[in-house]
């Protein structure tokens, strides 16, 4: 007995230090949207290839439409991370919620397309028109403003006559038949999708901004959760690249379990034609072009989303993905 007595009371205080405390987690609650530009997400969840990394700790994933769900979900504690576009992330980031981007996830991925009716083809034609984006501050509003500004028009809540009309993005065809709206600026494959219906490309995914070489999607964290749980938030990083790295070398394999992911979250299913075009508009990544994420911080604030631009040292930290891609 006195020789065990040390090597439990050892293990006693192993068990109540914080260290130990913090590898502990029983779950990791994970939000992810079912677009292409989330792929990573979806190869991930649908591939099993995070919950592989992630072990004994169960991945809960639920499914957004837009970032205005993922920021009230990670302001109301209910999610751990999550796959949501940059402008949103930037937006609850400056309003104090504490979250912290890990890794990209994709660039680009997103189209202006028009109704077949609605004579519309160049951005120019938008005048007068309802266009469609997944919601108020996303991504794609913020894109669709830039995009207007160049041509010469502005949102009618900026004094124009273009109106910008909030749908989610796996309801946008459904709008192009009901005549909702004239044109949208939305994620893949949904752009896809209503091409295949009958929609005109009016803006492929290099004409939006940038020549296509812009963040998209990124993958943010709980810092809370992160610092309480660093192996689940690696496990998560090894699961994510390990998606990305499928997606690279199997794009049959890749729209397949798109698809599957994709129509358990919603019941559509994209076929094979559309997640092709989707796949070719976007660059699934785990880098970040930084310089774009300033430019697009920028014209967040410009747009009226934000008073200030972010610190993106704070806000960005890609040590970790970068020591795991080695």
């Amino acid at each position: 007995m006195k020789l065990r007595l040390p090597l439990t009371l050892a293990a006693l205080t192993a068990l109540l230090s914080p260290a130990a405390h913090a590898q502990q987690t029983k779950e990791l609650r994970l939000g992810v949207f079912p677009n292409v530009t989330h792929a990573a997400g979806l190869v991930g969840v649908q591939r099993g290839l995070i919950q592989k990394e992630l072990g004994g700790t169960r991945l809960t994933v639920k499914e957004f439409a837009n970032g205005s769900q993922i920021n009230e979900a990670f302001a109301a504690g209910a999610i751990d991370a999550a796959y949501v576009g940059p402008g949103p992330a930037m937006n609850a980031f400056m309003r104090g919620v504490p979250i912290q981007i890990y890794a990209g996830a994709a660039n680009a991925g997103a189209v202006l397309v028009g109704r077949k009716d609605s004579g519309i083809r160049t951005v120019r034609g938008l005048a007068g028109k309802k266009v469609a984006v997944p919601t108020r501050g996303s991504t794609q509003d913020i894109s669709l403003r830039h995009l207007l500004h160049q041509n010469g028009l502005k949102a009618s809540d900026e004094g124009g006559n273009v109106s910008i009309v909030p749908i989610d993005p796996a309801n946008m065809p459904a709008a192009f038949a009901s005549k909702q709206v004239d044109a949208a600026l939305v994620q893949e494959p949904w752009g896809a999708v209503m091409e295949s219906q009958g929609a005109k490309l009016i803006a492929n995914e290099k004409a939006i901004w940038e020549g296509g070489n812009y963040t998209t999607t990124v993958l943010v964290v709980n810092t809370k959760f992160a610092a309480q749980n660093p192996d689940a938030v690696k496990a998560l990083l090894r699961g994510h690249l390990n998606a990305i790295k499928f997606i690279g070398g199997s794009n049959a394999g890749a729209q397949k379990a798109i698809a599957e992911q994709i129509y358990a979250f919603t019941g559509k299913r994209p076929n094979t034609a559309e997640l092709f075009k989707a796949l070719s508009r976007t660059r699934v990544t785990w880098d970040i072009n930084l310089k774009t994420l300033a430019e697009y911080a920028q014209l967040n604030k410009e747009a009226g989303f934000a008073r200030d631009v972010p610190d993106l040292g704070k806000l960005v930290d890609l040590s970790l993905v970068r020591s795991l891609a080695k």
